[in-house]
């Protein structure tokens, strides 16, 4: 078993999480502007990406440079990880590759501090990616706990690259926003990812 083989209700149930569905939970996040790297790079890459359409063009040419941009614009003071073994306890099936794990430290030769885990929507099926992105949660909590790093916060969230699904785990307690967030959002995209990273 790894994390991909999660649903929500298995994750919820296998370690006793509480679930609370709403509406703007990350409403008041203040907006963050796009670079105009960034603006010129989705513009060229986003039709590129949805004619291929695949899940790897996607994570390519869309996801890949809006996690790179925070990365830039925060002065290099997070790391961002993709496809990263991270495996936190086997038994427990809290192992396997992680689409995407941005780290609240500069390191990048190792993962420290996760913060926000990000997976690639199977299909561009958000809900159906819920229960692997709570469960990789999971294991960044388990992981910061360990580690001692006091993060009281992990945050996630499911991506089709267009369309994108936040979550935030505190305690016991999966908070899942049920409004979907899209490319013309791209403010408030970037501003969720970034607010999860600096408000400590």
């Amino acid at each position: 078993m790894s994390y991909s083989d999660f649903t929500l209700a298995k994750v919820k149930k296998n370690f006793d999480l509480i679930t609370v569905e709403k509406m703007n939970t990350f409403s008041q996040v203040t907006e963050f502007e796009p670079s105009p790297l960034l603006t010129e790079t989705l513009r060229y890459n986003i039709p590129l990406a949805l004619a291929s359409n695949s899940g790897k063009a996607r994570s390519e040419m869309i996801i890949a440079p809006i996690l790179i941009d925070i990365r830039r614009q925060l002065q290099e003071q997070i790391n961002l990880f993709s496809g990263i073994e991270f495996d936190i306890d086997k038994e427990c099936g809290l192992n396997g590759v992680c689409d995407f794990l941005i780290s609240q430290s500069p390191e990048q030769l190792f993962v420290n501090a996760p913060v926000i885990t990000l997976v690639e929507a199977k299909k561009e099926n958000l809900i159906g990616g819920l229960g692997q992105c709570v469960a990789e949660m999971v294991a960044a909590q388990i992981f910061n706990d360990r580690e001692g790093n006091g993060i009281s916060e992990i945050y996630g969230a499911v991506t089709s690259g267009t369309n994108w699904k936040f979550l935030r785990l505190k305690g016991n307690v999966i908070e899942i926003d049920l409004d979907e967030y899209y490319l013309n959002d791209i403010k408030k995209i970037l501003g969720i990812l970034a607010n999860a990273v600096r408000e400590r």
